[in-house]
């Protein structure tokens, strides 16, 4: 009998430990709210701290990379700034796959989401580039059957979107397709094509689920090193205005 009082008290003590104590509010203050707008003064002493490395900064984003007569814009299309991107995709996907993979890459594509903005007719800078791509975003090949390029093709029928390509020309009329080719070729069903596009894309991202038909092949360039490696290369950029997207009836 003891023996079971024993125990009852021993149960009591094991609850009673494991009790949770209530929390409570020891004090409560009212702050001031502090407004970020043009009148929020600087602080000097931070200001100080970092101006080298500001002075620094802007001295390098503001290199010429390159020179353009003519506004690039995202609009339209077939914009000059998609148009151009899309190929500088294409350009340094191919360079990579010939090292890499003995292969040519046949056409590219990109979303006009990412393009974030135009670029003025004048000196291209440094910053222009980083506005245009602020994204960390890399270059994927992804190897697809012509089979499967249909969904790529329907993708396009159905959204009507002006996400710029390379080597490619997709043609509607009223929503339906009515033409589509790669490199002036009509798609052969059998045949593997090496599609370069973003990493973002490839992983079907802007609902582009259709790459999830072929094998992704990752090639480590960042877009916007290789963009501004291009930008490097022609002193004057003239871009291609010719017609990649061709929707007929598009309302």
């Amino acid at each position: 009998m003891k023996n079971k009082f024993l125990l009852l008290g021993i149960a009591l003590v094991s609850l009673m430990s494991c009790k949770t104590t209530s929390l409570q509010v020891a004090n409560v203050q009212t702050q001031k709210n502090i407004s970020i707008n043009k009148d929020l003064k600087n602080d000097e002493a931070f200001v100080k701290v970092i101006e080298p490395y500001k002075q620094k900064l802007d001295k390098e984003m503001n290199q010429k990379v390159s020179h353009t007569n003519t506004d690039l814009t995202k609009q339209g299309d077939n914009s000059n700034l998609g148009n151009l991107l899309a190929d500088y995709t294409f350009n340094g996907a191919d360079d990579w796959a010939k090292t890499h993979l003995k292969k040519n890459v046949d056409a590219a594509l990109i979303n006009i989401g990412g393009i974030r903005t135009s670029i003025g007719k004048g000196d291209i800078l440094l910053k222009n580039v980083f506005e245009v791509m602020p994204f960390e975003n890399e270059v994927v090949i992804v190897k697809m059957k012509g089979s499967d390029l249909q969904g790529l093709f329907e993708y396009y029928a159905k959204n009507q979107v002006n996400n710029p390509v390379s080597h490619l020309y997709i043609e509607t009329n009223n929503g339906q397709l009515s033409k589509t080719m790669i490199n002036g070729k009509a798609v052969n069903p059998g045949q593997d094509y090496y599609i370069a596009t973003s990493d973002y894309l490839a992983l079907g991202g802007d609902n582009m689920n259709f790459f999830a038909k072929g094998e992704s092949i990752p090639t480590g360039i960042k877009m916007r090193d290789m963009f501004i490696e291009y930008f490097k290369k022609n002193s004057e950029i003239v871009p291609n205005t010719d017609i990649r997207l061709n929707f007929i009836g598009k309302k």
